[in-house]
């Protein structure tokens, strides 16, 4: 399991140019599977999320979460984290998981993520052709992977 997050001041995405969901300040997180991820790779990053401190606290210091500047979380679907360029120049997107596996482990990380955070996580559609618009704030960019 790969989620890139990316501290932003606003992010939104958009289905066939209708917003679907839009955030202010917080994190979007672009979340993708692999074969053998299991509910307990989702807990393990859904419990990292919560609690990364990647906001800057009164001195500037890089010491509060999400939760901690009544942020918000917005997630999309992104397959394309397991992209492999390795040979050749067009990715191959075989280690990602397939899309009906993926689509229920993207559901469970939704909620358990809400679960978690206290607060309602805002999503794209799983499958859709999306426009991601965000302003990354920093740029503060983690990966985390488990």
């Amino acid at each position: 399991m790969r989620v890139l997050i990316q501290r932003v001041s606003r992010a939104s995405v958009s289905v066939e140019q209708n917003k679907v969901a839009l955030i202010g300040r917080g994190l979007l997180a672009l979340v993708a599977f692999t074969e053998g991820d299991t509910i307990d790779n989702i807990k393990w990053i859904v419990n990292k999320i919560a609690k990364l401190r990647i906001f800057p606290d009164e001195v500037g210091k890089m010491n509060k979460c999400v939760s901690d500047i009544g942020g918000e979380i917005l997630a999309v679907s992104q397959f394309t984290l397991y992209g492999d360029v390795t040979d050749g120049n067009r990715p191959s997107f075989t280690r990602a998981m397939e899309p009906l596996q993926a689509e229920d482990m993207y559901q469970k990380f939704l909620t358990l993520l809400s679960e978690t955070t206290g607060e309602m996580v805002k999503s794209g559609i799983f499958g859709a052709n999306m426009t991601v618009d965000l302003v990354n704030d920093g740029p503060v960019t983690i990966m985390l992977e488990r």
